[in-house]
Parts: C-alpha cells; sequence; structure tokens
C-alpha cells in the first residue's frame, strides 16, 4: 500500500462527504493489517537511519483533524521503534501572548526538523485558516485593520504554499494527512472517553462545543486542501473511523515517500577506509 489512492492531486476540489470515512481496502480487520503494519514500521526504521546519517534531506508530517480522529494514537503507533534521536514532536496549541506579537509562522520556524531528521506537527499553521477562521479569531492576531480583506483566507493559502515550496526547495519532504473520521464515529469516542475512566481524562466538554461546528470544519478543511495540496506538499486523506486500517494507511504513505529519497549510508574513501584499517589494528593489538 503507497497510499496513492488518498492522495489529493494538485487542483483538485474536494468534497469531503465524496471520500469515505469507514474505507479498509482490501483488508478486513485488525488482525489481516497488523503484519502489514510491522513490516512499515520495518522498513520505516532502516529508511529513518539512511536519512539521519545522509543528513540531507528532512521529513515533515503533518497532522489534522476533528478531535477524537486518533492523530495521538496513529502518532504513537506509527512512529514507534523509531530512533528518537532523529525524531521531532510538536504539539500546537492556543498560540501564546509572545507568539500573537509576532508573524502566524514565526512559532513554526523554531519547530520545523533538523537535517536528517523526522518532524511530526500534531495540528499545525493549518490552525490559521480552520479555528481560527470557524471562530473569527483574526481579530485576535493584531494584523492592522486595512490588511484584513475578504481573501485574507485566499491570501493564506498563497503564503502557506510558498512557505511549503520554500522548505521543500531546502531538503524538507512534507507530507500532509487529514484523518477523515466521521460525526457518528466521533459520537463514540466521545461516549467511550465519558464511560470509561481512564479515557476521562481525554474528554473535556469544549470538545462537545468545537462539535456544534462540525459543518463549518468540514467546509474549511476541504477549501484548505483544496487550495493547498501540491506536488512539493501533497495531502492524503485518510479514512480514520477503523483506527487500524488507518495507521496502516498512514505507514504506507510515509514509506513510500521515504523510499524515493536518493538517501544512503556514507561512502568512505579510501583514505577514510585506510584510517579505518590503522584503527583496527590498534584496538586488535591492545592488551
Amino acid at each position: 500500500m503507497d497510499g496513492g489512492n488518498f492522495l489529493v492531486k494538485q487542483n483538485t476540489k474536494v468534497n469531503l462527504s465524496e471520500y469515505k470515512t469507514d474505507d479498509t481496502g482490501d483488508y478486513s480487520s485488525k488482525k489481516d493489517a497488523k503484519d502489514s503494519l510491522v513490516k512499515n514500521i520495518r522498513k520505516m526504521i532502516k529508511l529513518q537511519g539512511k536519512l539521519y546519517a545522509d543528513d540531507r534531506y528532512s521529513l515533515l508530517l503533518i497532522f489534522q483533524a476533528m478531535d477524537a480522529a486518533g492523530k495521538d494514537g496513529t502518532i504513537k503507533h506509527v512512529m514507534s521503534g523509531l530512533n528518537p534521536q532523529g525524531t521531532q514532536v510538536y504539539s500546537f496549541k492556543q498560540p501564546s501572548a509572545e507568539e500573537l506579537n509576532h508573524n502566524y509562522l514565526w512559532r513554526i520556524n523554531k519547530a520545523l526538523p533538523e537535517r536528517g531528521r523526522i518532524g511530526i506537527f500534531n495540528r499545525s499553521y493549518y490552525e490559521e485558516v480552520l479555528v481560527v477562521r470557524v471562530h473569527n479569531l483574526i481579530e485576535n492576531e493584531k494584523i492592522p485593520g486595512s490588511l484584513v480583506k475578504d481573501n485574507i483566507w485566499q491570501q493564506r493559502y498563497k503564503e502557506i504554499n510558498n512557505f511549503e515550496k520554500y522548505l521543500f526547495d531546502n531538503g524538507t519532504v512534507i507530507l500532509k494527512f487529514f484523518l477523515h473520521v466521521s460525526k457518528e464515529e466521533q459520537k463514540r469516542r466521545f461516549l467511550e472517553r465519558i464511560d470509561k475512566k481512564s479515557k476521562n481524562w481525554k474528554f473535556s466538554a469544549s470538545d462537545l462545543k468545537e462539535r456544534e461546528f462540525w459543518e463549518n470544519y468540514m467546509q474549511c478543511f476541504q477549501e484548505a486542501i483544496s487550495a493547498t495540496s501540491t506536488k512539493h506538499a501533497p495531502w492524503y486523506i485518510i479514512p480514520a473511523d477503523h483506527k487500524w486500517y488507518m495507521r496502516l494507511a498512514v505507514s504506507g504513505v510515509i514509506v513510500n515517500a521515504m523510499s524515493k529519497l536518493p538517501i544512503n549510508y556514507p561512502r568512505l574513501n579510501e583514505e577514510q577506509l585506510k584510517n579505518l584499517q590503522e584503527c583496527k589494528q590498534k584496538l586488535e593489538m591492545e592488551k
């Protein structure tokens, strides 16, 4: 599974109601998909080693979704086994006072993955065209009134596209995942969080309030995805009603993208190889 069927091609006008949330592809159960997920994780571990050693590219994984879609669990299960030294995870919450005193991409720059590393964004700068738009929070960002025009969201799409192209041109591979969960499945997961004591901490009354804006969010998501899915920073709409399939699909996309990178362990020149042999002899001669 390379995830090509989840890819949103550039200039595609997305209608989320046309995308299945409960698709499981050729798999009928979690048990059937288990071996494939394990294989993908093993491949990812090997590819991460090459990415880290090569030290020229970086990988940025962006996860966006409605509450309870499974962002945390997907990150946990799909990225299990990776070397922590080569992995960076950031969760973007409500902007701080300091962050609001800068442009909306300022805090993102500080969190970008270094060369050779995998960066994971649990939510991202896309919140600036999602929650900010749904709740009309643009006034909180201290932007001069003359610059807040009717086309501000279209302007931000252009800025985001330019930003991502800049990252791509400097060696950052960007994969963006929208975990597409149904409203019915979200309800079931919310109820589970309320009923199970071990999951009570995951539920907040604010989650229920956000649910009231479901249609607004769907409209904003599909417009943002349509405007910003490009060849250098594609969006993937992943069915999220079945967590096990969602994780398998995400892992397939990542492995496929990493496999295409021209990365490998550095090769030593003759002088360096000669030096290695000299070091080996010294070690073997030790008493």
